[in-house]
């Protein structure tokens, strides 16, 4: 075991591009064409939304296939600079089941269970294991790249806010696993679209969960995407990842 030293003074920055980026928009702003667009990205098609984009990209349509590409993409030397588990919302409402029903039953209380949806547990009870699932897979993909992203449909939520009626936007999954995904992710950003221009915003403000803990993103909102006048796809994502 090394000798601890505890430190006399700051030490320097160690990277500025976040390892873990949460983004999520409105259906159909693009999210997909975005992310095929990143150099070096291999996006992971969790609910068949890459059929009509040129992509590095693969499709997973259970949590043993998800799991098994986490593998080959270790074995095979950790090949892609970055990695998009597409979407979030596919991963908690239609793979996770089996593997968090696994889960439960190597507890006390699971293990003569027999169902097929751990959400029908009283009180809300099996929700914690769908948790507990969602975190395995991300930890499970988390250094397997230089950045993790997740990309997630979002929610609009009626609120009111001083007596008015308001509209806020959140990620498009459960309440408890929303908070967590929103505290592992240095960066949390909102996608959207101004006419032929797609836009990433990092300048929440409020109650409004969209952020960034590096310095180039905190704050800010960035033009993501735009068309020449050819109609080519030109991409500002050495913005974001510097």
């Amino acid at each position: 075991m090394s000798e601890l030293i505890l430190p006399r003074g700051k030490s320097g920055i160690v990277k500025k591009s976040p390892n873990f980026m949460i983004i999520f928009s409105k259906p159909k702003v693009g999210k997909t064409t975005a992310l095929s667009l990143l150099e070096g990205n291999l996006i992971i098609d969790l609910e068949n939304g890459s059929d009509f984009v040129d992509a590095t990209k693969i499709k997973a349509k259970t949590i043993q296939e998800l799991l098994k590409i986490a593998d080959l993409i270790e074995a095979e030397g950790k090949p892609y600079k970055y990695i998009t588990l597409d979407t979030a919302t596919a991963l908690e409402d239609e793979l996770i089941m089996p593997l968090a029903i696994r889960i439960y039953k190597n507890t006390p209380m699971g293990k003569g269970f027999e169902g097929d949806d751990l959400r029908k547990l009283p009180s809300g009870a099996g929700y914690l294991y769908i948790r507990e699932a969602f975190k395995y897979v991300i930890d499970r993909f988390t250094g397997l790249s230089e950045t993790l992203i997740l990309s997630s449909h979002c929610l609009e939520k009626q609120i009111d806010k001083e007596g008015k009626e308001m509209f806020e936007l959140e990620m498009d999954l459960s309440g408890k696993l929303k908070r967590i995904m929103a505290s592992k992710a240095d960066a949390i950003g909102y996608m959207h679209r101004k006419q032929n221009q797609t836009y990433l915003n990092f300048n929440g403000g409020g109650d409004v969960i969209i952020e960034a803990r590096s310095e180039h993103l905190s704050g800010k909102e960035f033009l993501l995407i735009e068309k020449d006048d050819k109609g080519k796809f030109i991409n500002h994502w050495d913005q974001i990842f510097i």
